[in-house]
């Protein structure tokens, strides 16, 4: 079994600041693909305290703002106050560029895709749930629900036997907010609603452990492109070949690879394979076929040679999911897996 009996995942709101820079990185991808569809796309985002940094190589005919696009990400996810943007893109390496041009793979690496039927998002329970409380933060904040919410926050989920045990949330609120209004209100608008039957008294609730968070997002702490890879995945029980996603167009296998795992991991499921299915599959930089395909399920039986049917070559990958229109950006909050509409999720 790939699923402990006993684990805990966490999940973050948009507003978190690595999250900030993933939805930067991955919204100037995006551009660069609406405008040219055959962008090649390295960008990473640093940022905090009223600064950021975005830098990589692009290799493109678009002609795109990084700053405009960066200030324009950090003003939608809610936060009012201004940044600093300092840019410094360059072309992409043409040693890189002659490998991948013929159809090879952009880096080397190892990538994995897992699915479960434990869920209908074919994800671990624990890591639906803890996304399902995030997403609920950003809606009550939204709306309106709850006027006192602000961006930042987390939370996280511990399972023990297939049942709900730790709760964590903390959330980011106005100044003069008490505790007890913060307790009641996320027990009563998020944790019912988006737990149900899962809230009881056996289950232990924490909010805001320190007893207050008012100072979030930049202004708090520093954020980066790419550190948040677990919670863009299935958790830290599910192994990871640590190549971030956000800023990558998919000439790069750390993010097409990826996706391809998880869409091939789900049809073995679905089709009655698997319970569980982890596929692992890995890649010499500037070639096309990949160096291993490995998969199997939850009872560590071998059924590599159902997931080698499919094609990983990284050109086939990029045809059949899709993968050079500018869908990207909706991934770098609340996972890259489980939600529908997806490619790599049909």
């Amino acid at each position: 079994m790939f699923i402990p009996r006993t684990y805990t995942v966490e999940s973050v709101t948009s507003g978190h600041p690595d999250k900030v820079c993933d939805q930067i990185s991955d919204a100037i991808l995006d551009e660069c693909l609406r405008q040219d569809p055959l962008s090649r796309v390295a960008v990473e985002t640093f940022g905090g305290h009223g600064l950021v940094l975005v830098c990589g190589e692009v290799t493109t005919s678009a002609r795109v703002e990084y700053a405009e696009i960066a200030r324009k990400v950090y003003r939608e996810i809610g936060y009012k106050d201004s940044i600093r943007v300092i840019t410094n893109v360059v072309e992409q390496s043409r040693d890189i560029g002659q490998g991948v041009d013929t159809g090879g793979a952009g880096d080397q690496g190892v990538m994995y895709g897992f699915a479960t039927d434990e869920t209908p998002e074919m994800l671990p329970r624990g890591v639906v749930l803890a996304h399902a409380l995030t997403c609920g933060l950003e809606r009550l904040r939204r709306s309106g629900e709850v006027p006192w919410l602000r961006p930042d926050g987390k939370a996280q989920v511990t399972i023990e036997d297939g049942k709900v045990k730790t709760i964590l949330v903390s959330c980011q609120h106005a100044e003069g907010v008490g505790q007890e209004e913060i307790r009641e209100a996320i027990d009563k608008r998020l944790l019912r609603p988006a737990i149900g039957g899962a809230r009881n008294d056996e289950v232990k609730v924490l909010v805001n452990p320190t007893g207050a968070f008012v100072c979030g997002g930049f202004d708090a702490d520093t954020g980066l492109t790419g550190r948040k890879i677990m919670v863009d995945t299935y958790g830290g029980f599910i192994p990871h070949g640590g190549g971030a996603f956000s800023g990558k167009d998919a000439t790069k296998v750390d993010r097409s690879a990826a996706y391809m795992a998880r869409f091939v991991a789900r049809q073995i499921v679905a089709a009655g394979h698997a319970k569980q299915c982890l596929v692992s599959v890995a890649y010499a930089i500037g070639i096309a076929e990949p160096v291993m395909i490995h998969a199997q399920n939850e009872k560590g039986e071998d059924l590599s040679v159902l997931a080698r049917k499919f094609d990983f070559r990284p050109q086939a990958i990029i045809e059949r999911l899709g993968l050079c229109r500018p869908i990207f950006q909706q991934t770098a909050a609340y996972g890259h897996f489980g939600k529908p509409g997806l490619p790599w999720e049909n």
